[in-house]
């Protein structure tokens, strides 16, 4: 039989084959994280006609005569360039900005993924869409990695202690009155403070100008509970610009209702200032708290899951790790967009994203499809005609051989 013919045959079958694949590539056009595969060719063993010969003497040597038996695939190649990534607004929807590979676990074997759409079951696992397990570590009450990788669990109904009133800092101005011997300024500011059960208590804080016109730049500051109570007072003096003297911090004694241990915090002034220009307007902050439920949570770019609680805390609560490849292209595809690691992709290097070469995380999106349309409609007619050309040589060799078989008429 005719060399010709087989080789057409091996033209067809392959340019089936990269037509099979382009088809698949313009299939996943939208599939979130998908990335496109390419085909390439190589030419079959050749059959050699005549050897090569060297130079001898007057005779110059003589090339190889070889004739081609077809072609043959070279490689399906994945080709992880990025997608572009889509905006989504979903919190547990996730792109990785860079390389790198989302890491899932149904418990004794991993897959690694680029589409990050992932969700929270009732257990508080974040899952992607097939249920598998997103991983990484979690985080102690400093933030920092304990124990091996593991699925990511959000500690649903977690609540934070509550913390007593330690300091309370003022800021603001007291305005100086003109009249100040027969209409004193008094400024007051109304506070919370936390006890040792995660309760908030108002307490007044005035602030009392001296009706002394020769002492205009002091004032007496009293604490008076919500029963009308004065816990306690002091003096408060400024300078000729404005500037608090002396001392500035106070510390109070209080034993709040309701069974509450007794309360020690600090009263701090020192951001008070007496400025003619500015009218009088106090403000304040403590760094007591009430206890908190976490309610929400949010992932940044460093891909750590950050608890949201009722009292307006936050809390780190884990951390999501990110896969690197020495070679990604030698990752076998598992379907759902997923791959997983063979003896050509190299061992799996966990970072966290933005470290080691890792991307980072872009939450609330999605990396699209990296399929390029214009490129597979391109490819897909060229191999329509490789394929129809090598059904020629088919018809071709085959009216050849009608010729032969006529000749014995």
């Amino acid at each position: 039989m005719m060399r010709s013919m087989f080789a057409g045959v091996s033209g067809l079958r392959n340019h089936q084959t990269r037509m099979d694949v382009i088809g698949n590539n313009i299939a996943n056009v939208n599939t979130i994280g998908y990335k496109t595969s390419r085909v390439t060719f190589a030419d079959t063993l050749s059959q050699t006609i005549r050897g090569a010969t060297a130079p001898q003497n007057n005779r110059g040597g003589v090339n190889p005569q070889q004739v081609g038996l077809g072609v043959t695939l070279s490689s399906i190649d994945v080709i992880h360039t990025p997608g572009n990534p889509q905006s989504t607004g979903v919190n547990t929807d996730l792109a990785i900005q860079g390389n790198g590979f989302f890491v899932l676990s149904d418990g004794s074997q991993e897959y690694y993924t680029r589409a990050g759409n992932f969700s929270r079951d009732p257990s508080g696992r974040l899952v992607y869409s097939n249920g598998l397990q997103l991983q990484g570590w979690m985080l102690d009450d400093n933030g920092q990695i304990i124990g091996e990788l593991t699925g990511i669990t959000l500690p649903i109904n977690s609540t934070i202690a509550p913390k007593n009133t330690g300091n309370v800092y003022f800021s603001g101005n007291l305005h100086p009155s003109a009249d100040n011997d027969t209409n004193p300024t008094v400024v007051s500011s109304n506070i919370e403070v936390v006890d040792s059960l995660g309760r908030t208590h108002l307490i007044e804080i005035t602030f009392t100008q001296s009706p002394d016109p020769l002492s205009p730049r002091e004032w007496t500051w009293g604490a008076i509970d919500s029963n009308g109570t004065t816990i306690d007072s002091g003096n408060l003096e400024f300078d000729a610009v404005g500037q608090i003297t002396g001392n500035s911090t106070f510390p109070i004694t209080w034993t709040p209702s309701g069974g509450a241990n007794t309360l020690n915090f600090n009263l701090d002034f020192s951001q008070l200032t007496q400025y003619v220009a500015v009218q009088s307007s106090v403000a304040y902050n403590q760094d007591g708290y009430e206890m908190g439920y976490m309610d929400s949570f949010k992932i940044d770019s460093a891909g750590k899951v950050i608890g949201i609680y009722s009292n307006g805390l936050t809390k780190e609560i884990a951390q999501i790790a990110v896969a690197n490849f020495p070679n990604p292209a030698g990752l076998e595809k598992m379907g759902e967009t997923m791959f997983r690691k063979t003896s050509n992709s190299g061992t799996a290097q966990y970072n966290i994203p933005g470290v080691g070469g890792s991307g980072t995380i872009s939450p609330g999106s999605l990396e699209m499809s990296n399929v390029d349309l214009s490129q597979e409609f391109t490819d897909m007619i060229v191999t329509q005609r490789g394929f129809q050309a090598n059904s020629r040589i088919i018809t071709t060799s085959d009216e050849m051989l009608q010729e032969l078989v006529n000749l014995k008429r």
